[in-house]
């Protein structure tokens, strides 16, 4: 099980699932053992079970969740901030709507990338058999009558054989990109390389950022509401942080709220290092004074959230349109580089 990783859409179940028979009152060993029993997929039904025994074995869910080692280490970590806080049900509730917007988000990333990876690979070979038989076949033509054209004519090959190269070259590394996205984004483990590439991106990685922003948030609310000292909350909530660039900005906020000559609060820490809006950072400083930093913290993790997503599938709906603009392109491309020997035989007979 070990080797396998869950999908986006099995943890969203999970958690869901969880959460609804928790609100009714039903024990977490119960509801696992209920949903191991009702589940059809073999390996949903296998990984539900293993989770089952280890909780009847008196482990914490956290601990049966990472002894899977199927389940997300995001979503393993803020399960155990959820039992050590005591508001396992929220945070459930929580991951099950995080993990059903990425399941969403990358069913229409396959889609928006799967018709235009067709189309690539059919003009990788129509442009890899103009490269390698068509133009040489100019080569051939122009070398045995080069007694009767002039030398400038075998410019027009030249010229067609670098075209020809340069749309072979961006053709087949654009077909690569779409069929490795397509590939990767049916497999758990595959949506993780991809959302570490998205990460890198320059179109891509600011919203990257802003969800694993608003995942932060969201374990700090919980450790808040907990009762935790804005401090501790920041320790612990940091350690639940994967992204170098986010983790390095909280250090050096957490750093601030515990300098011995001049603490800061953690609304003056946040808003010192940059890590939030101006606007974001005076809501929070108001809830802070108002005593209902909390709710504040929740609040603003959702609206992150949400300008997170939009921010992705905003760069998803332009992968489409740039993938067919790129088919136009290398069709143009190998018109030209076919034409262009015709060009040339012609100017030279004229």
């Amino acid at each position: 099980m070990a080797q396998t990783t869950a999908t986006s859409e099995t943890v969203s179940a999970f958690c869901n699932g969880v959460a609804v028979m928790l609100a009714a009152g039903i024990q977490v060993d119960e509801a696992v053992g209920m949903l191991a029993d009702g589940t059809t997929d073999a390996f949903t039904s296998q990984l539900f079970s293993e989770v089952y025994a280890e909780l009847a074995d008196g482990a914490s869910l956290a601990f049966a969740l990472a002894s899977t080692g199927a389940f997300p280490e995001h979503a393993v970590s803020m399960v155990d901030v959820g039992e050590k806080s005591g508001r396992l049900e929220q945070v459930l509730s929580s991951l099950a709507a995080y993990y059903e917007e990425e399941g969403r988000m990358f069913a229409k990333m396959r889609a928006s990338v799967g018709y235009p990876a067709a189309l690539l690979c059919l003009m990788s070979v129509i442009v890899a058999f103009t490269v390698w038989a068509v133009l040489p076949t100019f080569e051939g033509v122009y070398a045995s009558l080069a007694g009767s054209l002039t030398t400038g004519s075998f410019g027009a090959v030249e010229a067609s054989i670098v075209i020809g190269w340069i749309a072979l070259v961006a053709t087949l590394a654009c077909t690569a990109a779409a069929l490795a996205t397509v590939i990767l984004g049916a497999t758990a483990d595959g949506r993780q390389r991809l959302v570490r590439v998205l990460a890198v991106l320059p179109w891509t990685r600011d919203a990257v950022y802003e969800l694993d922003l608003s995942r932060f948030v969201s374990c700090l609310a919980i450790y808040v509401a907990a009762g935790s000292n804005t401090d501790d909350a920041m320790g612990d909530a940091l350690a639940t942080v994967t992204d170098r660039r986010l983790r390095a900005q909280l250090a050096r906020a957490h750093k601030l709220m515990l300098d011995v000559s001049e603490p800061r609060s953690l609304t003056q820490a946040v808003a010192e290092v940059g890590l939030l809006q101006p606007v974001y950072a005076r809501m929070l400083a108001v809830s802070s004074r108002s005593g209902s930093l909390d709710r504040s913290l929740g609040e603003l993790s959702a609206l992150l959230f949400s300008e997170a997503v939009q921010g992705l599938d905003a760069a998803i709906d332009g992968v489409e349109p740039a993938l067919a603009a790129l088919v136009t392109v290398a069709v143009g491309a190998t018109l030209v580089s076919v034409m262009l020997p015709l060009v040339g035989i012609m100017g030279s007979i004229g």
